[in-house]
């Protein structure tokens, strides 16, 4: 198995990213990538590229589900004449109380899985679908579940511990945190270049920071949840209990009324119009408050974040912005490092605007990386295997 080709799937909401990897000097090589996308909507397309960015493979269509979008994936590389897959790594966000490692997938672990659903129930019924999908295009190779929340397995009890009765935290309650491959892959990238005392802040439409201590996870802002922590494209992040009474006595809102307001109307979109940072860019550059308000909401949150971690880690040696907004918004990196001066975070402005790989003038470095979900798939299901 060390030398097969491994297939990282990766499913959103309305994506598939994937990768087709091979062993080379201990690393994981591309020798292919690419994406379905605007799965469940009018107009999607699939795009293969080469490691070199090349396309080799273009298709305009509609993908009804992420099912249907494998099903043209696999005959795409099969036109394309790669090898066919020794093992397939799948991104699962979150495998409840039992699963907090990856693991083959057998018949006993889709039961563990079909069991949490109400751990992530937006997200664990696609992802088993997409799992019996790939089972049955390829049934006689090892089929790996690598979990977000396996990165976050070192927290110290302090960090996930919630202050409830102990019968809620026996049926697992508590903080697991996410992002996990996106945090593994950085590790894994900066190597000997991670400082011990490092936040990283993966932010994108879904987005979360991670306190990294020597490697290790130790706290992190997400908790049972993906819905929890900063506020984000379309997710409320934490708020105060009271405000999920208040809807459910003032407004009757139901629990499936609840999950979709807190997952898909709420975040930058509600206070801004858009969950598109930069489309609340260009909004607040013409004058729109809401949009700024937005902005200034986000990076607030994010810079408090890291600021609460600094605690958790005994101070800061290095920042880390990870993630579509992280990576490609010079505004929000410069906003969030203003915020946090006192605490030695100097960010110099042509660097940042150029987006280098180092964008610090101060004590603290800051960095711009980009995180290789796909990539840290392979890394885990070849070494599991």
């Amino acid at each position: 198995m060390s030398g097969v080709p491994i297939l990282s799937i990766n499913s959103g909401s309305s994506t598939l990213k994937f990768g087709l990897f091979s062993p080379e000097n201990g690393e994981e090589r591309p020798l292919l990538r690419g994406s379905a996308e605007g799965i469940g909507k009018s107009g999607g397309k699939l795009e293969v590229f080469d490691p070199e960015g090349k396309s080799l493979f273009h298709e305009e269509s509609v993908y009804a589900s992420q099912q249907e979008a494998l099903d043209h994936l696999t005959k795409a590389l099969d036109s394309l004449h790669e090898p066919r897959p020794g093992a397939v790594g799948h991104r699962f966000v979150h495998g409840g109380s039992k699963l907090r490692d990856h693991a083959v997938i057998d018949d006993e672990v889709l039961k563990t899985l079909e069991e949490a659903v109400h751990f992530a129930p937006l997200h664990i019924p696609t992802a088993l679908e997409l799992i019996r999908a790939a089972q049955s295009v390829y049934p006689d190779i090892p089929q790996i579940a690598c979990f977000d929340t396996a990165f976050h397995r070192t927290m110290p009890e302090e960090a996930c511990h919630y202050p409830l009765p102990k019968k809620f935290v026996d049926e697992g309650v508590h903080r697991y945190g996410f992002h996990g491959l996106s945090y593994a892959s950085i590790v894994h990238k900066l190597s000997s270049s991670l400082k011990p005392r490092t936040v990283i802040a993966h932010l994108g439409n879904g987005a979360s920071l991670c306190a990294v201590q020597d490697g290790k996870s130790i706290d992190t802002s997400m908790g049972l949840t993906p819905t929890g922590g900063i506020p984000m494209g379309t997710r409320t992040g934490d708020l105060d209990p009271g405000v999920l009474l208040y809807l459910m006595r003032v407004h009757h809102l139901d629990d499936e009324a609840l999950e979709d307001l807190l997952n898909h109307d709420s975040g930058l979109l509600a206070l801004g119009g858009a969950s598109d940072m930069r489309k609340l860019d260009e909004a607040s550059g013409k004058g729109s408050s809401e949009a700024a308000l937005a902005i200034e909401i986000f990076c607030r949150a994010v810079a408090r974040t890291v600021a609460a971690f600094a605690v958790s880690l005994g101070g800061l040696d290095q920042l880390i912005f990870a993630g579509g907004i992280g990576e490609h918004s010079d505004s929000v990196r410069a906003n969030v490092g203003a915020k946090l001066a006192l605490l030695g975070v100097q960010i110099d402005d042509a660097r940042n605007k150029a987006a280098a790989e180092v964008i610090s003038s101060g004590p603290v470095e800051v960095r711009i990386v980009g995180s290789q979900e796909e990539a840290q798939i392979a890394r885990e299901v070849r070494r599991l295997l």
